[in-house]
């Protein structure tokens, strides 16, 4: 690969061939990125909602047992 890049210009090594590689694969990546962020996002919400019922089931279930007590 090395050889054939050798007689090139810097500018196409390093600019060309990227502009071309993200046009070509743009929307994939931006398809990856999108899910990858999506999923992050889910993942975040899924925690977040699993703490809070966690947090109101305690706090329920000792309220209730220190009503128990009296």
């Amino acid at each position: 690969m090395g050889e054939i890049f050798a007689g090139l210009p810097w500018w196409v090594k390093w600019i060309a061939v990227p502009v071309i590689a993200l046009v070509v694969f743009g929307g994939l990546i931006a398809s990856v990125v999108g899910f990858v962020i999506g999923l992050l996002f889910k993942v975040l919400v899924f925690v977040a909602l699993v703490g809070g019922l966690i947090y109101v089931v305690r706090k329920f279930t000792s309220s209730s047992s220190s009503r128990s007590d009296f």
